[in-house]
């Protein structure tokens, strides 16, 4: 279901990088989708209130269960889910090649209105993820080292610095505001793995 459901956005990307980077990329409509963005963000997390107090958690059914035993539900629970449906839900993330749309949010919203739990449709959001950040990078790897690169390597491993340690001192001081009993603060976070 990951690969099927990375077919529309990696078609999409390679047929309209140009377009979305150059027309799309300008301020106002980058500014109008961010304006979307927020508005799909909103939507979803109303989806997520609302099914939140129609449906009981795990742990409020007092079910106790370790951190494999809940990836492996939520698996089956996507699994189960038609080819189709998963589709659906997948092909929103054509919509984050849009400049200022979230591929996670939109991405959640979708599986949240297709009627996936909160943290179905995250984990769902986060697996759909990797394959099409890898692709990207691996689509735009060359155009570093080939003449568009030229005098920005500085740069570039600067922002990757910066985002690594932004990334890491986020995890550092913001985990403690999270109680959990784990020693290994990354390993919390990504449990977690979903906002609010």
């Amino acid at each position: 279901m990951i690969i099927i459901g990375t077919i529309p956005v990696g078609i999409t990307g390679l047929l309209l990088e140009h377009t979305f980077r150059t027309v799309l990329g300008r301020p106002i409509p980058a500014a109008i989708f961010l304006t979307v963005n927020g508005l799909v963000l909103y939507a979803a997390e109303r989806l997520r209130r609302r099914a939140t107090s129609r449906t009981p958690s795990a742990a409020g059914n007092g079910l106790l269960m370790d951190e494999a035993g809940l990836n492996l539900a939520s698996d089956r629970r996507i699994a189960s889910r038609s080819i189709s449906e998963t589709t659906l839900i997948a092909t929103a993330q054509v919509a984050a090649l849009l400049p200022g749309i979230s591929r996670s949010g939109v991405t959640m919203a979708a599986g949240l209105a297709r009627g996936l739990s909160h943290e179905d449709a995250a984990r769902f959001s986060f697996l759909l993820a990797t394959p099409v950040i890898l692709a990207a990078g691996v689509l735009k790897l060359p155009d570093l080292f080939g003449p568009l690169g030229e005098g920005i390597a500085g740069q570039v491993i600067a922002g990757s610095l910066a985002s690594g340690v932004a990334a890491y001192l986020s995890v550092r001081f913001l985990d403690p505001l999270f109680p959990d009993p784990d020693p290994d603060p990354v390993r919390r976070v990504l449990r977690r793995g979903r906002p609010g």
